[in-house]
């Protein structure tokens, strides 16, 4: 194929992904499973595109998607958010991750493909899409809602635990088994996590002073650039190209130029990274979703049951109610491009080949199921909140009603002048009389001997 029809085909597909984008729009799904859809139908193994196209062909514009998107979430990552209320963040979102990857983890050991691949399998279902999260939460305008604040917080708990677990499993992925070589390698992987963190937490004035520049085309070479070099030292360094560009992000986000980078970087990732999702879609064989369809299942209802529990512990860890819980639930349901990210990295370290289709079909359903229950969590939300709260008549007993009315009658006999005949009547009102009224000057009832005039405002 040459360079024109190439040109020619990719065009079409992004054409495709528009349309079908505007469609998806209406019914509230993001963009990643659309651009994988388009992938899929365009895949070599589908046979359904009438031209030759192969993820070969895209492979470099992918990568630069995939260091985008990294860089993009490092660039979002919320320091005074996280220092600010660190020891509360780090319970809450160590529970979650904890529950969330050990069921993953365990589920992965039941598969029966391996223990690396349990590993990945914990990430892929225990990790939620923070770019999803942050879209649905704008999209959705619960930016004010009393959850988002513990929302974007262990999201960003989860930012860091991304940061390292894939540093992680970079070493298990490694093939590496002696001792000694995986503890240097992994010791580097922390010191690199630990280097980065400490520069963006107190070198932000210097960083700010490296990227002065008034020019805009020279500023977006600059950032895209070190976004580039960093994925390539993390590559190096055995931390994956994907931590390298995160922690950039992160350093880059700390300094004054944050608003500026983001103006730009952001069209930057969406053109970029649909190229990743699209390639990962061409990758796709349909004819596999077959052997990994029951598992796909289990992982999805497994994904819902874990979101709703953890979303209600965490509201209940910050004293706030069911609805609030459901739409933390719903929000952290969200899988994404998180999971396509460990299914490349599964795939180049040689891993069970069922990896592949297993992340393809479950981010596709999720893609899809997740958003439609966050965009409805809050109505399914009011609806429960109305049924728990519906008002029970009061209960009321003949003996509660029988003294109330004898109370009621000794108060009424007691505020009369003359003797009722009741013996327990007549001594309440001779022991408290009704207070004589004198007359004042005009003749007229006046106050009461016992009214001291506290209330006559004339």
């Amino acid at each position: 194929m040459n360079l024109g029809e190439d040109l020619l085909t990719l065009g079409i597909l992004l054409v495709v992904a528009y349309v079908l984008g505007r469609l998806g729009k209406l019914i509230g799904l993001p963009s990643i499973p659309i651009y994988m859809i388009v992938g899929l139908l365009a895949s070599p193994y589908s046979g359904w595109f009438p031209l030759d196209f192969h993820s070969a062909d895209i492979e470099l514009i992918a990568v630069f998607g995939l260091i985008l998107l990294l860089f993009s979430l490092g660039l979002e990552f919320d320091q005074e958010a996280f220092f600010g209320d660190a020891g509360k963040l780090l319970i809450s979102g160590g529970s979650y991750i904890l529950i969330n990857m050990g069921a993953g983890f365990a589920f992965g050991l039941m598969t029966g493909w391996g223990t690396r691949e349990a590993l990945v399998i914990a990430g892929m279902t225990g990790t939620s899409s923070s770019a999803i999260i942050t879209k649905l939460l704008i999209e959705l305008r619960r930016l004010a809602n009393k959850e988002t604040p513990m929302i974007l917080g262990v999201t960003v708990v989860g930012d860091i635990f991304i940061a390292v677990y894939l540093a992680i499993v970079s070493v298990v992925l490694s093939g590496k088994t002696e001792i000694w070589p995986i503890v240097l390698q992994l010791f580097i992987a922390f010191l690199f996590l630990v280097v980065m963190f400490s520069v963006a937490r107190w070198g932000g004035r210097v960083v700010s002073r490296l990227m002065r520049t008034k020019d805009d085309e020279l500023f977006t070479i600059l950032f895209f650039g070190l976004a580039v070099l960093f994925a390539g030292i993390g590559e190096i360094i055995g931390v994956t190209d994907a931590i390298g560009a995160f922690l950039i992000g992160v350093v880059l986000g700390a300094s004054t130029y944050r608003g500026r980078i983001e103006r730009v970087a952001v069209p930057l990732r969406d053109v970029f990274g649909a190229f990743f999702f699209l390639n990962f879609g061409l990758a796709l064989n349909v004819a596999e979703f077959g052997s990994v369809i029951s598992l796909v299942a289990i992982a999805i209802l497994m994904t819902f049951v874990l979101s709703l529990g953890s979303g209600m512990l965490l509201a209940r860890m910050h004293q706030m109610g069911m609805r609030e819980g459901l739409n933390t639930a719903a929000i952290f349901v969200n899988r994404g491009e998180f999971t396509l990210i460990l299914a490349t990295l599964s795939v180049g370290a040689g891993l069970d080949q069922r990896l592949q289709p297993f992340a393809g079909l479950y981010v596709l359903s999720m893609a899809i199921l997740g958003p439609l229950f966050t965009a409805n969590s809050e109505k399914i939300g009011a609806a429960l909140g109305r049924r728990s709260r519906t008002p029970k008549p009061p209960t009321r007993t003949p003996e509660r009603d029988a003294m109330r009315a004898e109370e009621i009658a000794l108060v009424e006999a007691a505020t009369h002048d003359q003797k009722s005949g009741d013996p327990m009547v007549d001594f309440i009102s001779e022991t408290y009389p009704t207070p004589e009224k004198k007359p004042d000057k005009a003749g007229q009832p006046g106050k009461s001997s016992t009214d001291d005039g506290a209330g006559d405002y004339s």
